[in-house]
């Protein structure tokens, strides 16, 4: 009878000792990041879905950044549903972003979309300002959003945002409207990042430097070069064109390059490099 009290002691104490062990493990994660309400909207590329979204968002999970992740599905007429579970107080929370029309290369639509779950979260939690990830195409929705809502103080404002493989000076395809082209022979000044040739949606894109506020956002370019200075989508040269759009107004303009076989541009929303860059750069202390 005796040993058996000891054996039901010693199995009380190691479960103890399991739950106080992760409960400290949580509690040390939590203490390397902010504790904000501030969400974070992830923006899926073209041709693509929230699925692509996940990798990332894992990933922040993991390193205790947040256990709030929901999602926020937009159908082709821009209206918003959101799905999942998230309060007024859940800290860090991540929203995922699924366009139904994922090949929209229009790009105002996006930053209307983008608009709309951001009106819809202010709604329901009241939020103040955002965070904001994009690839690809995911970009434009986060350039957009700025575009067109900057200057409205009713709006979220943009406090951090991280573009991945992004291409802000055009897209080298031939099937692409002229609009939305990369020039041929780009080329970027070493000092200001300025191109040598500007599309319409380019030019369009550069009033940023008139309507962004001063020293509000931090910005974070992330692009992947495989060799020949291309992720194998998207030149080198067109992501790193944000520069000249946003860099003078930024509170902070960064850049990282990627190489490797996993700095293919597909594979920069499931690079490890990645991973560790954003979640350091949107919620470290």
């Amino acid at each position: 009878m005796k040993k058996q009290k000891l054996t039901i002691i010693g199995l009380i104490i190691v479960v103890v000792a399991v739950i106080v062990g992760f409960a400290w493990v949580k509690t040390s994660k939590a203490q390397r990041y902010v504790q904000s309400t501030t969400p974070t909207l992830f923006f899926h590329g073209g041709g693509s879905s929230y699925h692509a979204e996940e990798h990332m968002v894992n990933a922040a999970k993991r390193a205790g950044v947040t256990n709030t992740v929901i999602r926020a599905n937009v159908d082709p007429n821009g209206k918003v549903t959101l799905s999942g579970s998230m309060t007024k107080h859940s800290i860090n929370p991540i929203v995922e972003v699924n366009y139904e029309n994922n090949r929209q290369l229009d790009y105002s639509q996006h930053g209307r979309w983008a608009a709309n779950v951001v009106k819809l979260l202010q709604k329901r939690y009241g939020i103040k300002q955002v965070k904001m990830v994009g690839h690809s195409l995911g970009n434009i929705s986060i350039i957009y959003y700025e575009l067109q809502n900057a200057q409205k103080k009713s709006m979220p404002k943009v406090v951090k945002q991280v573009d991945i493989a992004g291409h802000f000076a055009g897209l080298n395809f031939s099937q692409v409207p002229a609009s939305i082209r990369q020039p041929a022979g780009l080329k970027l000044d070493s000092k200001t990042g300025k191109p040598n040739q500007m599309n319409a949606t380019y030019q369009e894109m550069t009033k940023l430097r008139q309507v962004l506020p001063k020293n509000q956002v931090q910005v974070l370019n992330i692009y992947g070069d495989i060799g020949g200075q291309t992720d194998g989508t998207v030149p080198n040269v067109s992501s790193l064109s944000l520069k000249y759009l946003i860099a003078s107004r930024a509170k902070s303009y960064r850049e990282v390059k990627i190489t490797g076989k996993q700095a293919r541009h597909s594979k920069l929303h499931s690079n490890a490099k990645v991973d560790r860059a954003l979640i350091n750069f949107l919620w470290s202390k």
